[in-house]
């Protein structure tokens, strides 16, 4: 990485400004630039680690959580859907944010919400409290979300594959860890479901760390200079980046791009999928004979999945015209799965876990096609807010559906038949969205 990262450097630096044939970047200049470039990395894959065990540590021990707060399975399905609905209102507030005060800023707030909601969630008192607690957290994952592809489209304008495929480890990492650890560090830590899911607000709070650095450099809101013309200043991208926000575009209309709206539903369906397994997946390996401790395991082996594949997928993404083969493979894993579920859910469980951890890696592949199906960084915030923004409002329904369901039914037949339902959709729109073409060349407005 260090190789490649010093020819981006070289490649980057001093571009549009009349004195770089003459005199190269000084070496303290291109040190500064690549401790800062090592600080983003940093600051990406710990902000990744974060931006699920909110979710996961919950699923792990939904069930000791409804008994200690004396939730009903439908309360506890709206608890599922808390997680999407935060995303789709705060994340569509990410973009405007990050104008205003920098990219940097914006995730180094979301960091500290993270940590505080964490902290707080189990102790405030009751399910509404449970309930602000979370929103807390979940609103600073939304802005993060969103920045995420921002970020990585702005430092590493060459490396969007392999930079999202690290993002999409470091995030598929923290989500298996939560799944894997909740149970028995609440079980370490006196037994104690409050004390198991508080403990992750200290990972959250080692994340602040690398972004507080970078806002200290006064990295730039987008569009604006850190510093005087001409200067380069070491927290700030490469000249080359910044002359690309900064040049005049035409206004983006991105609700005209049929782009944009495949890549929104396909966002939305993969996330639903996501969230109710996130939610709901141990829950059925318990209520079919699974211990507690094993389908924690189950879901972190699930979740696990997507630490190799997704720096595989985004990688074999980039290198595609069309990512639509990738969508139908990944969806086709997830209907086996579900059918594995619904037909022996115990005799099979490590089998059906494995199939849907593949299929839940469409959303490295979702971020990917964000990063491609757009030529410019304020088109990627643009295309990223509204795909995140819509797809996690489509995805609201589903958790909350599968509790209604589950508690009216009694069993988890109707539940699994309609999350192997939205698969097909899921890959209809899919191929839509992984055809080559760009969101400016559909929604420019004329």
């Amino acid at each position: 990485m260090a190789s490649e990262e010093t020819r981006t450097l070289k490649s980057t630096t001093n571009i549009g400004d009349p004195t770089a044939s003459a005199s190269p970047e000084p070496p303290a200049g291109a040190a500064a630039r690549a401790w800062t470039m090592r600080l983003v990395v940093v600051g990406i894959v710990l902000s990744a680690l974060n931006l699920r065990p909110a979710i996961t540590s919950l699923g792990a021990l939904l069930e000791d959580v409804r008994d200690g707060l004396g939730m009903s399975g439908s309360v506890a399905g709206l608890l599922t859907s808390v997680p999407p609905l935060c995303f789709a209102v705060f994340g569509v507030m990410a973009p405007r944010l990050a104008r205003r005060f920098g990219p940097s800023a914006v995730v180094c707030a979301g960091m500290v919400a993270i940590t505080t909601g964490l902290l707080i969630r189990p102790y405030i008192g009751g399910t509404p409290g449970f309930l602000a607690g979370s929103a807390l957290a979940l609103m600073g994952i939304a802005v993060s979300n969103v920045l995420m592809p921002v970020i990585v489209k702005r430092w590493f304008p060459d490396r969007v594959g392999s930079m999202t495929g690290l993002y999409s480890m470091g995030l598929a990492l923290g989500t298996a860890a939560a799944a894997a650890v909740t149970v028995p560090m609440a079980q370490a830590l006196g037994d104690s479901w409050r004390s198991g899911l508080a403990a992750w607000a200290f990972l959250a709070a080692a994340a602040i760390v690398p972004w507080i650095a970078l806002v200290r450099h006064r990295e730039a809101p987008d569009g604006q200079e850190a510093s005087a013309p001409g200067a380069s200043a070491p927290g700030a991208p490469a000249p080359e980046a910044r002359a690309r926000e900064t040049e005049p575009k035409p206004e983006l209309r991105i609700t005209r791009s049929r782009t944009a709206w495949a890549l929104a539903v396909f966002f939305g369906l993969q996330a639903t999928a996501a969230y109710i397994t996130m939610g709901w997946m141990a829950q059925i390996f318990r209520d079919a004979g699974v211990s507690a401790g094993t389908a924690g395991l189950l879901l972190a082996v699930t979740m696990v999945m997507g630490v190799p594949l997704a720096f595989v997928i985004p990688r074999l993404a980039t290198r595609l015209p069309h990512q639509g083969p990738i969508v139908i493979a990944l969806g086709l894993c997830g209907l086996a799965g579900y059918a594995g579920l619904y037909l022996a859910p115990a005799a099979g469980a490590w089998a059906w876990a494995l199939l849907l951890g593949i299929a839940n890696c469409a959303f490295p592949l979702a971020l990917t096609m964000v990063g491609m199906r757009s030529r410019t960084g304020a088109g990627v915030a643009q295309l990223s807010a509204f795909a995140q923004s819509i797809g996690y409002l489509i995805s609201i329904p589903g958790p909350l559906l599968v509790g209604v369901l589950y508690e009216s039914s009694g069993g988890w037949g109707l539940p699994i038949a309609l999350m192997a339902g939205l698969m097909i959709p899921q890959m209809v729109v899919g191929v839509l969205a992984g055809r080559d073409r760009t969101v400016e060349d559909e929604a420019v407005a004329r």
